[in-house]
């Protein structure tokens, strides 16, 4: 055979291959159908989850722990033969919405000095029942924490690298690092932050950890976005505008508008002839 036909041949070996001519480098699998019943299955689960799980749980509170307090509420209430207490009696989730009030003027009268000091003495007499105490402090304590954070709790995305270097995850920054934990581990720093790493997908339990905030690489996604990224596995990930991509669009399309404009001598002509 010759070598131009051994040329050819090796052409049409490569073009049916895909390492040459207008064929793809990589050719695409197809898809059965029954992976594509599964893929579209898939699609709806994802779809029904969310709707479905929020309408479950909005029902288990409203008959479950809300109804309950609005039984108990009611049952509290004066009882009377008008026909306005009758009315609060029967109509649902008046005993919510008296909760609500309390639990608002309560607050309110805490935040004065006469509601501060009973609310001292409160205190002081679940702090002397041996295994009480133990009880609400802790529930004090967590409370406490949760509704007083600073204003970056809880509010900000970073990458840190765990377990190892190189290794980087997903972790929600709780705050700045308090109390004897700081004071232990004042060679670190003064920003020594609070971090949370949620597990993959159940993003409630997860590990805490302390570490400088120079080691941390903060995320523009919000902390709804970073859950998302969790729940999915990382599938879900949120749209993400680079700077210098759109720089290089929008000077593409001056030089394209530039490239369409007529040069500057025809605009001037134009322009004196009309």
């Amino acid at each position: 055979m010759s070598k131009n036909g051994e040329n050819k041949d090796q052409d049409s070996g490569e073009r049916r291959s895909g390492l040459g001519g207008d064929g793809p480098l990589i050719q695409p699998k197809k898809q059965g159908v029954f992976s594509g019943l599964w893929s579209n299955f898939l699609a709806g689960v994802v779809v029904v989850a969310p709707i479905g799980i929020t309408i479950w749980l909005f029902y288990l509170l409203i008959t479950g722990p809300m109804a309950r307090l609005d039984s108990f509420v009611k049952r509290t209430l004066p009882v009377s033969e008008s026909m306005r207490e009758q009315v609060l009696q029967v109509l649902p989730g008046v005993g919510v919405l008296v909760a609500i009030i309390i639990l608002v003027l309560l607050g309110a009268l805490a935040k004065n000095i006469v509601g501060r000091s009973f609310i001292r003495v409160g205190e002081r007499l679940f702090e002397s029942i041996p295994i009480i105490r133990n009880v609400f402090g802790f529930f004090k304590n967590v409370f406490e924490t949760a509704l007083q954070q600073s204003d970056r709790s809880f509010k900000e995305v970073a990458l840190v690298e765990y377990p190892r270097k190189d290794a980087w995850v997903m972790a929600f920054v709780v705050g700045y690092t308090k109390g004897e934990v700081l004071s232990r581990l004042d060679d670190m720093g003064d920003e020594l932050t609070s971090i949370f790493i949620p597990t993959v997908p159940n993003p409630t339990s997860g590990f805490l950890l302390f570490v400088p905030r120079s080691d941390l690489r903060v995320l523009k996604m919000s902390v709804e976005e970073a859950a998302k990224v969790v729940f999915s596995l990382g599938l879900v990930v949120p749209e993400h505008a680079d700077g210098a991509e759109a720089v290089r669009k929008l000077e593409s399309l001056a030089d394209e508008a530039a490239s369409k404009r007529p040069p500057l001598k025809e605009r001037i002509f134009k322009s004196w002839k009309n």
